[in-house]
């Protein structure tokens, strides 16, 4: 990304098992960022090979106190037409394949996920893509399905009936993981299609979403690189207590939690079981 300096690949190990890729570590300004591949360099991983726990573990142990994720996405709505960015605020979690908390037994834990996204984050972003002239939306219903595949045209006009603005294959466990992690957490989905349910489109293909991925691309970094100044004098704690969200969350009790999976949560939940 233009503008970063100071770059560097380094390899973060996990107790959760291997993160997509190594995490480049630069700066932007006074801002030092951190970018993890979801699918790795190359895009070797499909959405449901992605080890979610150790991304963000990685993250964690990296230093990270917020997290950006820029993910391509269908489109349910005319109004988000592809070109959108949408800046979400909620998530429908319709996987079943992947380990979804780091949490379990031998240390059980339950976060609110009522409101999954950082107002924080959302602020800034929005903000950001006012100031760069990027066509946006604040606000919206992310779906996330299991993939690969995409939806079939029952399940597009099931999805838009439910009142989903967007549908993607991997923000989710990674806001609920985040939110374990205690890390701020905000979504900006990139719509490259109208999924299946548009007779006036063609149906969703890798050509087209390529195309409008590559045309979103400047766009995503432009974003980014103005999002990042505005994160720099974050205050000591979040104000929605995304950084606190584990302190009522812990429902073992400390004489019968496992001294293994305990060990395993020393970055994620450290600052409480400490």
């Amino acid at each position: 990304m233009a503008g970063l300096t100071d770059t560097e690949w380094r390899r973060i190990e996990s107790p959760f098992g291997q993160p997509s890729d190594e995490l480049l570590f630069g700066r932007l300004g006074e801002t030092q960022l951190v970018f993890l591949p979801r699918h790795g360099r190359g895009h070797r991983l499909g959405p449901s090979g992605i080890n979610y726990r150790a991304n963000i573990d990685a993250l964690k142990r990296a230093g990270c106190t917020d997290i950006i994720s820029v993910s391509a996405c269908g489109s349910f709505r005319e109004e988000l037409p592809p070109g959108c960015f949408v800046i979400v605020d909620q998530f429908i979690d319709r996987t079943f394949a992947r380990e979804k908390s780091f949490f379990g037994n031998g240390m059980v834990a339950h976060v609110s996920m009522a409101d999954p996204v950082c107002p924080r984050l959302g602020d800034a972003l929005e903000a950001a893509a006012t100031e760069s002239d990027i066509f946006h939306v604040r606000g919206g219903t992310y779906l996330t399905m299991e993939g690969p595949q995409f939806s079939t045209r029952a399940e597009s006009f099931l999805y838009r009936d439910w009142g989903c603005s967007v549908i993607g294959m991997t923000n989710m466990p990674e806001a609920k993981l985040a939110r374990e992690a205690e890390i701020c957490y905000a979504t900006v989905a990139m719509v490259t299609d109208f999924d299946c349910w548009h007779d006036d489109h063609a149906h969703v293909d890798v050509e087209a979403v390529l195309k409008v991925l590559h045309d979103n691309a400047e766009k995503a970094q432009k974003l980014v690189a103005a999002t990042a100044p505005k994160l720099a004098g974050r205050r000591a704690v979040c104000a929605a207590g995304c950084d606190r969200a584990l302190e009522v969350a812990m429902i073992t009790a400390p004489e019968s939690r496992e001294p293994d999976v305990i060990a395993n949560l020393d970055a994620v939940a450290g600052r409480v079981l400490r």
